[in-house]
Formats: structure tokens, C-alpha cells, sequence
């Protein structure tokens, strides 16, 4: 707000992304929350590169971003090093350096989820951990000699499960402990060189994955009613959320869980 002679002036502020470039991984189609934070980026005016996991991913990721123009589309499974180099190898040599990163990467067996956490295999918990995890280590990792002088950001997704329980979430909220454990490592790493590292942690949203979590109406539910908002989540927030931190108007915030959950996570029961 601004007072001038005693009246108050409304003060919108946006945020300018013109000029900025960065590459996005995990849009898996239009409902995806991935996809969210890219149109929010692309609103703002942020060139991006986008990646998918292979051909068969390859035409719902085309769909989703064809009113982009004509972005680049890179082929990446990012739980192998040499593609996430393959990635930014192209990227130099097309764009020469980025501004930010964009991790929506996670991924269990459906057996996985559901039943009892005791009954996950070493393979379930190997693909869970690093598929969801590890990924972002490389993702970073190779990705910072891209970034200018001026630095720039990474974030990332993760969810309340990582510190509480949540029937049938299972592996998943490991994977997410360690993910989050990731974030603070790596802001922690790279922090001089100013690249700014930071994880959303977003209340439960109707993706297509997330439909396929057994419980995943009562999750809901709960947030629902318990979070002292009263409502759940929409895309929009955690979009407006990773546009805020992909900006210069966080650049004194690293190694942090933003929560955009209505407030649910404060809340003892």
C-alpha cells in the first residue's frame, strides 16, 4: 500500500521474468503441477526448455507446451547422469546460461503405495529414492556452471509426508525426507556462487498421479477441514509460489520448505 495525503493507493507488483531462461524436468501433461508453475513462468516471460522422460512421453509433453511456440523439447531420464549432461550440453550450446532450474521428478511403484511400508522391497525403495531423490542432485549438481555471475535458482516439490505420516504415501515420504534433506545440502553447497536452492511444499492437488495414492480423497478431505483456511490448495498458489522464488524478489531465501498448504502443517490435529 502507498499513502499519499492521507489516502491509500493500491500497489500491484508483478514480477518480470523477460530475458530470463531456464529449463523445467517432470512435466508430465496439462494437469500436472510441473505445467502449472511453466505457464505461470511463460506468463511472466521466462524462455523455457523443457524435458521428457522418453517417446512415449514425449507427445503429451508437446501438447501441453505447444502454445508456448516452439520450446525446446529434450529427451532426459534424469535417474541417468549422462542425460542430465546431454541436457545441459544442449542447452549451452543453444542458450549459452540459465537463470533457473525446475524439479517436478518423483515416481514409486504402485505397489508401492498402500499396504504396509514394511513390505517395500530394496528394489521398490531403490526406485522410489532415486527417482524422486537422487535426481536432484545431478539435476543441480551439473546445472551450476551454466548459471552466470549473477547466480540464480532451483526449486523443487515436496510434501508434508515428509515429516509426518500419511497412509498409503508409504516410500514416498521417505523419498521426500531426503529430498528435502537435498535442498538444504545443496543450498548449503552452492550458496557462494549464489544459486539458491528451495523446495514447495504443496498441499494435496487432483494431478493425475496423485489420483492413483490410495487415501488420496481423504487427504484431501482432511486439509480440507483441518487447515485454518478451510479449503484446499488450487495450481495457482504453488505457481505463484515457484514464480516468487524463481525470481530476484527471493534472493535472500535458500535451503528452505516453503509450505502452501492452506496452513494445514501448523496445525497439531
Amino acid at each position: 500500500m502507498l499513502r499519499v495525503e492521507g489516502k491509500v493507493l493500491a500497489m500491484a507488483v508483478s514480477i518480470d521474468l523477460s530475458g530470463k531462461r531456464g529449463v523445467v524436468f517432470g512435466v508430465a501433461n496439462q494437469r500436472s503441477i510441473a505445467w502449472a508453475i511453466s505457464e505461470r513462468l511463460a506468463e511472466a516471460g521466462a524462455e523455457i526448455a523443457f524435458t521428457y522422460l522418453n517417446e512415449r512421453m514425449k507427445e503429451p509433453v508437446e501438447k501441453a507446451t505447444a502454445g508456448l511456440g516452439n520450446p525446446l523439447l529434450l529427451e532426459c531420464d534424469a535417474t541417468d547422469d549422462s542425460q542430465v549432461q546431454a541436457v545441459y550440453d544442449r542447452i549451452k550450446s543453444e542458450w549459452g546460461e540459465i537463470d533457473f532450474v525446475v524439479h517436478c521428478i518423483a515416481y514409486a511403484d504402485k505397489d508401492d503405495l498402500g499396504g504396509n511400508f514394511s513390505d517395500t522391497n530394496l528394489q521398490g525403495f531403490r526406485t522410489a529414492l532415486e527417482t524422486s531423490a537422487y535426481t536432484l542432485m545431478p539435476i543441480v549438481g551439473k546445472a551450476a556452471p551454466l548459471f552466470g555471475e549473477s547466480g540464480g535458482s532451483v526449486i523443487t516439490l515436496t510434501f508434508d509426508a515428509s515429516q509426518r505420516v500419511y497412509p498409503g504415501y508409504n516410500i514416498m515420504g521417505t523419498a521426500k525426507a531426503a529430498l528435502e534433506n537435498e535442498t538444504k545440502q545443496l543450498a548449503v553447497e552452492f550458496g557462494l556462487k549464489n544459486i539458491r536452492v528451495n523446495a514447495i511444499s504443496a498441499g494435496p492437488l487432483p494431478t493425475l498421479a496423485a489420483r492413483s495414492i490410495p487415501g488420496f480423497r481423504d487427504m484431501t478431505r482432511a486439509h480440507r477441514e483441518r487447515s485454518p483456511l478451510g479449503r484446499n490448495i488450487n495450481h495457482k498458489e504453488v505457481a505463484d509460489t515457484a514464480l516468487f522464488l524463481l525470481s530476484d524478489m527471493s534472493s535472500g531465501i535458500t535451503g528452505a520448505i516453503i509450505p502452501v498448504d492452506a496452513g494445514y502443517g501448523i496445525v497439531a490435529i
